[in-house]
């Protein structure tokens, strides 16, 4: 009897033991099962989210240019521009070069910073930017030492020597055709596709688009008149200097709603290049403008308008023209790009307006 309730006990506590650890084998196989449920749905997200940074960065990215094409193999950390403007697209995108060039024309101190290239780095918390002193030529050991990933040069006058020795350095984007015709659309287009911000580049187009449309209908008297950009020079009034309705100048006074002359156009014989170089008894070439813009001041105003040949051009006699001041911002705004234009399109239309009131005095 005693014996039985011994072998009793210890069957109860068998099953108990037995019972314990097929519980504690099912909890663990819960808690296994759980967890490798969380880390195949981890994994899973990982790789839809790998998989879309690959659609979407679409690299290695090739851009065709003058001197052949430039891949980028991965979106650049490090950007650097040469030249005219071109940091501006950069700065406009949100995007500190690590070194750019001087500005060479327009800067009324020591800083090399044109005011809206100034504002914006401002706006950007940057006091102190690598700035290129490459005025007399490309400074490519400082361009070196920047260490950049891509070099952005769509609006620039580099030679096919200036292009070698940069791409030793990093990939560049260079302009499409020739040098500095680049609208300032391209300019934004292609370097913003160098820098892997092509959307970005897409968007800020359309917004300056719609800054220029919604100035330009401040002024409906500017749609329709014939306009040519002319410069004179007092030390050799027997030349003029036009630029073509290719250049970004002419381009942008286009765009603003107004016409080159059908006899400006006629008279360009090189379609490749931005500029045109009438001989003052050819000035009647510029008759059919309605008003003249240029570089320059009252004085260089006064001397072309008592000059015998060049005094006979419709739009100085009347004073039907806009002489902007050389060397001011004003006038560098003349290559435009998104920042110049937010920033002088206001004064730039007010005085072409100014020119017009005079078409009928």
């Amino acid at each position: 009897m005693q014996m039985n309730a011994k072998l009793k006990i210890s069957f109860i506590t068998l099953l108990v033991s037995l019972m314990s650890v097929l519980l504690l084998i099912g909890c663990s196989t819960q808690d296994s099962d759980s967890t490798s449920t969380k880390s195949a749905s981890a994994n899973t997200d990982e790789k839809e989210e790998a998989n879309s940074d690959e659609k979407n960065s679409e690299y290695p990215i090739v851009i065709q240019h003058a001197f052949g094409e430039t891949v980028i193999e991965s979106k650049p950390e490090r950007v650097a521009t040469v030249q005219w403007a071109n940091h501006d697209v950069a700065l406009a995108l949100g995007v500190v070069p690590v070194g750019f060039s001087a500005a060479n024309y327009g800067v009324q101190d020591d800083s090399g910073l044109l005011p809206w290239t100034a504002e914006k780095l401002e706006e950007l918390g940057v006091d102190d930017p690598n700035i290129y002193q490459d005025t007399d030529g490309l400074d490519f050991e400082a361009i070196s030492d920047s260490n950049p990933d891509v070099i952005l040069a769509a609006y620039s006058g580099i030679t096919q020597e200036d292009y070698d020795i940069l791409s030793e350095i990093a990939p560049v984007v260079a302009y499409q055709t020739d040098p500095w015709i680049t609208t300032w659309r391209d300019q934004v287009l292609y370097n913003a596709t160098g820098m892997g911000m092509k959307e970005e580049g897409e968007q800020l187009i359309k917004d300056t688009e719609k800054l220029i449309k919604e100035k330009a209908s401040e002024y409906p008297e500017i749609k329709g008149k014939k306009v040519a950009f002319a410069n004179f020079s007092a030390d050799d009034l027997s030349k003029i200097h036009v630029y073509t309705h290719e250049d970004p100048r002419g381009a942008f006074l286009i765009e603003l709603g107004m016409e080159y002359p059908e006899s400006v156009k006629s008279a360009i014989t090189d379609p490749s290049s931005f500029a045109l170089t009438l001989s003052a008894e050819n000035a009647d070439v510029l008759n059919d403008a309605d008003i003249l813009i240029g570089y320059g001041d009252e004085s260089l105003y006064q001397a072309v308008k008592e000059d015998p040949l060049l005094g006979k051009i419709p739009a100085i006699e009347r004073g039907s023209v806009v002489f902007i001041g050389n060397n001011t911002p004003l006038a560098a705004a003349g290559n435009p790009n998104p920042l110049a234009i937010a920033y002088t399109i206001d004064e730039y239309l007010e005085l072409i307006s100014g020119a017009i009131e005079k078409i009928d005095e």
